[in-house]
């Protein structure tokens, strides 16, 4: 078997499926557990779950099991600046991990992405924006770049906006189960029971199919430049905690709407 440059972690399937559907799928056990695996030339991806957990997990499997020298975050992201807009790519200069404020910069990027564990109310949004000077909020990057760095190989993130500034997004922690997986069927079962969310509910689908064209057109040239060296993306370089000030809105329960 080739072993794979590059491993790409998604929270979920839909977010990468135009990646994976040229891929070889495989699944292979680690640590007691069965993970799924899509393979193709010296690239994996692999698809482990939303949330910081299910990416800590994903990667601690796919970096042990495949040995890549570059792990990149992959997914969705919702906008802490106005003016980013659903279905622009973001890949950033600084990702920030709110529980803790660690942070790991990646050279070629631009702006900050912070990482938290919740969905991100309009308030919360404000205010991470405001504490991080962050322009995008996600659930996983952070975990991706704390496993990428324990175990010494580089990382990088690609994030595409689902979700802008001014939108609230629905309420979706308690259709994310202890695996990382989304519960779709209970989630529209549950919206369908709400009429007055509806109309948010289609414009975060309309906004997540935007997104996910975005991504897709974005990744379709991924695999071609494998063949050049993928180095513009170095060592991640670790830097102090944020003051104590961005650290207290860290604790903020809030994320990027997926």
């Amino acid at each position: 078997m080739v072993m794979p440059k590059v491993a790409i972690i998604a929270a979920l399937e839909r977010e990468v499926s135009a990646l994976i559907k040229s891929c070889r799928r495989v699944e292979r056990d680690y640590e007691g557990r069965r993970c799924v695996f899509f393979e193709r030339d010296e690239l994996v991806v692999v698809c482990g779950g939303v949330g910081a957990e299910a990416a800590r997990r994903s990667s601690e499997a796919v970096i042990a099991l495949y040995r890549p020298t570059l792990v990149l975050s992959v997914g969705f992201a919702g906008a802490l600046d106005a003016t980013i807009h659903a279905g622009e790519i973001f890949a950033p200069a600084l990702v920030v991990d709110a529980r803790d404020g660690s942070r790991v910069e990646i050279e070629g990027g631009k702006g900050t992405l912070v990482t938290f564990m919740a969905v991100a109310s309009l308030e919360q949004k404000a205010n991470l924006a405001q504490a991080y000077d962050a322009q995008a909020v996600d659930m996983e990057a952070a975990a991706v770049a704390a496993a990428a760095r324990a175990h010494g190989v580089r990382f990088g993130a690609t994030k595409v906006i689902s979700d802008e500034l001014d939108f609230e997004v629905p309420q979706m922690d308690r259709f994310i189960d202890a695996f990382g997986r989304f519960r779709t069927s209970s989630f529209i079962l549950c919206m369908a029971l709400r009429p007055w969310l509806w109309r948010r509910v289609a414009t975060l689908a309309s906004n997540s199919r935007t997104a996910a064209k975005a991504l897709r057109e974005h990744l379709d040239r991924f695999p071609r430049e494998l063949s050049q060296a993928p180095g513009g993306i170095p060592t991640p370089v670790v830097t102090p905690p944020p003051t104590p000030q961005a650290a207290a809105a860290g604790g903020l329960s809030a994320r990027g709407g997926e």
